[in-house]
């Protein structure tokens, strides 16, 4: 399996690849991001693309990949609509048009966030954009789309995210973690479990579900045939 992934120095990223290089069925590993990641594997392959708007440039290094993990996003904090749409709505369809046309039977995962608006109707600004986001994404012509909808995401192996508020709070969350894992464990989901449930997802696909919240995540790394093994992909529409 030859993997594609956007956003690989941030918090749910860095997890993403770290399970990426970790499975035995990838093959190779290619990023693309405005920075390099820091990490050396035979497998993985680096593509610094200072414009996310326009990938011309780069098209024939984008061909070719059976999966592609989206992991780019930006907080809505003190963010205008207009501002938090382009780098939302514009920066990821501009990427996922462009491989959809080179990779028609690319499997596409997204992640979004839990409480996104669908309708693009309601008065969350950010649920709005990434409800729009996507929908658009889904109607695009690709082998599957997977939405990606987690809520509370803990961080494992030592990853941090880029952003400097995040890493202030998540020391302080820690015990609030640990006891949503007894009390509520279908609301949480680690940077591990992102990783394997897209893996999984690239293998075998869900049929009929194209949206997945934190229990959906969870289940995928727990079901027979999920990250240690490569079923065949089942084909789904999104």
């Amino acid at each position: 399996m030859r993997v594609l992934l956007f956003g690989a120095t941030g918090m749910v990223g860095q997890g993403v690849l770290r399970e990426c290089l970790r499975a035995q069925d990838v093959e190779s590993v290619q990023t693309v991001g405005r920075s390099p990641t820091g990490q050396l594997d035979p497998r993985l392959t680096e593509i610094v693309h200072s414009d996310m708007m326009d990938y011309r440039t780069i098209e024939a290094s984008l061909q070719g990949f059976d999966a592609c993990f989206f992991c780019l996003g930006v907080s809505s904090f003190g963010m205008k609509e207009a501002d938090y749409t382009r780098l939302t709505y514009d920066l990821t369809l501009a990427a996922a048009r462009t491989l959809a046309r080179l990779n028609p039977q690319m499997t596409f995962i997204y992640v979004s966030g839990s409480g996104t608006d669908s309708s693009e109707q309601g008065r969350s600004m950010w649920a709005r954009v990434k409800g729009k986001t996507e929908n658009a994404l889904k109607s695009l012509p690709f082998r599957a789309v997977y939405l990606f909808r987690p809520g509370v995401i803990e961080p494992l192996h030592g990853i941090q995210s880029k952003t400097r508020m995040y890493r202030l709070i998540y020391p302080a969350l820690k015990p609030v973690m640990a006891l949503m894992r007894v009390l509520a464990p279908k609301q949480i989901v680690t940077t591990e479990e992102m990783g394997l449930a897209m893996l999984a997802l690239a293998r075998r696909g869900v049929p009929d579900r194209a949206v997945l919240g934190p229990a959906e995540i969870g289940a995928l790394c727990r079901t027979p045939g999920g990250p240690g093994d490569a079923p065949p992909l089942k084909p789904h529409a999104g």
